[in-house]
């Protein structure tokens, strides 16, 4: 029977995994986390925590896999926020329910990490909820609330006949729907709204008196405090709706950063060719022929050191 982990063991677990996942590791790191493993079974099982909640709930926090980790501090602070979320996952039901990761883990509606599922709520709108993503529903007499505490929707709205406002509701601020069909996404302190018919309303959580009117083709970026100027929305940002990634010149290194959000386990870019550029629609149901293709038109090599662990460095 496994035992309980101490506060150190976990510690040790989240100190690997950001120092493994803060840039390609060499082999002599490789082989130094394998003999730490083989040091005692409660290794194996810290660890085996963090691979059950990366490769099937995908919660550990993003920003670990970001190849811009520098200086003691930075990692410092990046194994301190996985240990967090290794200690939640080991805590009460109540004290998870309060933590982030609870609060994912029990909302209403939720997706695993490349999942896609659609709903119809009960005032007859539609939602469709991306890859890692959840959501509580909160309907009552005088509104409609969608509480979205991580990931991405899609929302078309329905006429309610009582009057009651559509608001979905992040980290960052409320979105109210004018009539609308439109995508949230909220990660890492941001919210993107995207309008693909009439309009919406946005305001930042800290600063609710500061509003904009978003119209049908506009898309914005908005913190606690403030809203970014309103742009064109980017071709196919709505294509994850139909299983599409659809990017026009970007960064192998965004594209990397975006279809790890597809993926469960370790997906990493070598600095030298995070600026190479490419375009085309991608299936993200199918990442490794994603990875395949990488591979065949571009100068990278695609290194499985698991089947959820993969760098890609130059060829």
């Amino acid at each position: 029977m496994a035992q309980p982990l101490d506060y150190q063991t976990l510690e040790a677990a989240a100190s690997w995994y950001v120092q493994l996942n803060a840039a390609p590791p060499s082999d002599a790191q490789m082989q130094a986390w394998q003999q730490w493993l083989e040091q005692n079974p409660a290794h194996v099982q810290a660890w085996t925590r963090v691979e059950k909640l990366q490769q099937q709930f995908s919660r550990l926090p993003s920003d670990v896999a970001l190849p811009t980790l520098a200086g003691v501090r930075a990692r410092r602070r990046a194994v301190l926020k996985t240990l967090a979320v290794l200690l939640a996952a080991g805590c009460s039901t109540w004290a998870v329910r309060q933590s982030p990761v609870g609060q994912t883990f029990m909302a209403d509606l939720r997706t695993r990490t490349g999942e896609r599922r659609e709903f119809r709520l009960k005032d007859g709108s539609q939602l469709t909820l991306n890859t890692d993503t959840a959501v509580d529903v909160d309907f009552d007499a005088d509104l409609r609330l969608l509480k979205l505490h991580n990931g991405e929707i899609r929302v078309q709205t329905a006429s309610d006949p009582r009057g009651r406002p559509f608001i979905v509701q992040t980290a960052e601020g409320r979105i109210r729907a004018l009539g609308t069909t439109f995508c949230v996404r909220s990660e890492q302190g941001r919210s993107t709204v995207s309008v693909q018919a009439h309009a919406v309303e946005v305001r930042p959580a800290e600063q609710p008196l500061q509003a904009l009117r978003l119209e049908q083709g506009q898309s914005v970026r908005f913190d606690r405090q403030q809203i970014e100027a309103a742009l064109p929305m980017a071709p196919g940002s709505d294509a994850w709706t139909q299983g599409m990634l659809t990017v026009i010149e970007w960064r192998l290194g965004d594209f990397v950063n975006e279809l790890r959000r597809y993926r469960p386990g370790v997906l990493r870019c070598a600095e030298g060719i995070a600026d190479l550029r490419l375009s085309g629609a991608f299936r993200v149901d199918d990442s490794d022929t994603i990875l395949e293709n990488l591979g065949a038109s571009l100068p990278v090599r695609v290194r499985y050191m698991t089947r959820y662990w993969v760098s890609i460095e130059p060829a």
